[in-house]
């Protein structure tokens, strides 16, 4: 009689040979002209030794996507997203001194803990339940009952469940079905309200009805809207991003640099709001567009970059299989560890601290824009400036969750920018443009401090605590000082710390109201500066771009 262990690398072997034979359609999909991307493909002896390994060891590989480039249609929460987090719950461990911080940090990093957010005061972080009394073991007696659950096993697989569209809307997009997620096509529309009555942003969508979404627009307005590739993800899919400006957004000969704005969302995949809030903005400024005086004139000195998703393969991968995945999703010296941060992988300040640790949430990778879609990014920004007379001049990288704007730089306290006052003054802007919009409140900071936690020494003074996640290659810090956008925030958006990651889709029309507003704001703040640095008047020095990013 054969040995089991025989017999399943017999059935292994033939399950090789037969996926062997699935024909590629890497051929189908489109080249960026400046990423040429190596083959990703593994060696029949690699599939092969993986599935022996995963087969008799019992070692199960991550679900791979289904969706091909741009994703499928569904009906209802894939089973492995409903049952993967099925014993986890997100607590909020409250943090009072330097030694609770740096314990706390110690305890995740090793334990692999999931931290989702922290602040000077707390930190949020999923784990299993059963693996909570093997944390608090570790930690100080203080912090024995200084933690509160936000959301327990049963709350945290209702609101991912919650996240996902009802499948009554699950439907996919067809000629006939265009009127559900296009203009009315109205004249006399109020301003600003035409995404509020919209059913593509009365739920998240995913990328199969994000990327036709954008197709459309740029087909239906093509006085002011250009569909461009940002370039090839790891998976092969297109990093899609809208470029919205009245002149010379379609003239291919511009005479003069073309001031541009980027606003980015979804770097890092389960920051779902993220994604909806740049649609949301986009939409509003596309269909205002000759309505309303601001948005037009608006639209006439800048150029608008919007980028929803950086991230497109982790972005699917979290709609598919994990609704709390990150990363992206390229292949680590850890075949059973995925991913790369993306916003950790950028050159400037790069952090090598998680090297080696391909299992890190945080994973820098082993060298600088080791992330695929991060040095897609790096090359479209350089061609942009280089060969397109783009001079960008602002940046907003939307995140969530915790309201808070944050300003350069990241990877150190110990450093500030040259335009620190300007940066200070436009950030409390924003924040009163949200917080007299919607009531709400949003904290000013440098980016840095979103990255430490603080606590209080002996003597009760402010001490500075240790850092949750690596801060170095931020694309905030990167854009700012490489690149020499003088306006660079990255914002998170809703909420506190209720729902975290998995805010209700009831907020997304009320955060795209309030950002909108806060975008608004900048567009005036940033004319204005340039408008007085033509005249000789400028409040600040102005930036300029470092090579040594490129």
């Amino acid at each position: 009689m054969r040995s089991p262990t025989l017999q399943v690398v017999i059935t292994t072997l033939a399950l090789t040979s037969f996926v062997q034979a699935i024909p590629s359609f890497q051929g189908n999909y489109e080249q960026h002209p400046l990423l040429s991307q190596p083959s990703h493909s593994r060696s029949p002896w690699r599939i092969f030794s993986d599935n022996v390994i995963k087969k008799v060891w019992g070692i199960h590989d991550e679900v791979k996507s289904t969706s091909g480039r741009v994703g499928v249609s569904w009906d209802e929460p894939p089973l492995s997203t409903k049952s993967r987090h099925g014993l986890d719950l997100v607590l909020r461990f409250n943090i009072t001194t330097a030694e609770e911080a740096r314990k706390l940090a110690e305890v995740a990093n090793y334990m692999y803990l999931d931290v989702w957010d922290h602040t000077s005061e707390w930190v949020d972080i999923r784990m299993a339940k059963d693996t909570l009394p093997h944390v608090l073991k570790q930690l100080p007696k203080s912090m024995q009952h200084s933690h509160t659950a936000l959301l327990q096993e049963k709350e945290l697989q209702q609101a991912i469940y919650d996240s996902y569209p009802s499948p009554r809307k699950a439907t996919p997009l067809s000629p006939s079905s265009h009127g559900i997620f296009t203009p009315a096509l109205q004249p006399n529309s109020p301003p600003r309200s035409a995404a509020d009555n919209n059913i593509f942003f009365t739920d998240y969508q995913p990328l199969s009805v994000i990327t036709p979404w954008m197709r459309l627009l740029s087909s239906l307005f093509t006085t002011h809207v250009r569909l461009v590739n940002i370039g090839l993800t790891y998976e092969g899919r297109d990093i899609p991003a809208l470029r919205v400006g009245v002149h010379p957004t379609n003239d291919d000969t511009p005479k003069k640099k073309r001031k541009t704005v980027l606003i980015t969302g979804g770097i890092h995949a389960r920051e779902w709001i993220s994604t909806s809030t740049v649609t949301y903005i986009a939409y509003s400024l596309i269909t205002e567009y000759g309505k309303t005086p601001e948005i037009t004139q608006l639209l006439e000195d800048f150029d608008w970059i919007f980028i929803p998703t950086i991230n497109p393969d982790g972005y699917v991968f979290s709609w598919e299989s994990d609704r709390l995945w990150r990363k992206n999703r390229q292949q680590t010296p850890l075949r059973f560890c995925f991913g790369v941060d993306l916003d950790r992988s950028f050159p400037f300040q790069w952090d090598s601290s998680t090297a080696g640790n391909p299992c890190s949430e945080s994973y820098a990778g082993e060298a600088p824009l080791e992330g695929v879609e991060a040095k897609a990014l790096r090359d479209w920004v350089r061609n942009e400036t280089e060969s397109n007379n783009v001079e960008f001049v602002g940046l907003l990288d939307l995140h969530s969750y915790s309201q808070q704007i944050l300003y350069p730089y990241s990877y150190s306290c110990d450093a500030y920018p040259p335009s620190l006052e300007n940066l200070e003054e436009l950030a409390m802007g924003l924040s009163k443009a949200i917080r007299i919009q919607s009531g709400h409140s949003y904290i000013n900071k440098q980016a840095c401090e979103g990255n430490v936690a603080f606590g209080t020494d002996a003597a009760g003074k402010k001490d500075l605590g240790v850092r949750f996640e690596s801060a170095g290659g931020s694309a905030l810090d990167w854009f700012y000082h490489e690149v020499g956008i003088r306006y660079a925030y990255q914002i998170k958006l809703r909420d506190r710390g209720a729902y975290g990651f998995l805010l209700p889709k009831e907020h997304i029309v009320p955060t795209g109201r309030e950002v909108l507003e806060a975008v608004l704001y900048f567009g005036r703040y940033v004319d204005g500066e340039f408008e007085g640095a033509e005249k000789g008047q400028a409040k600040g020095k102005g930036r300029t771009r470092s090579q040594s990013g490129w």
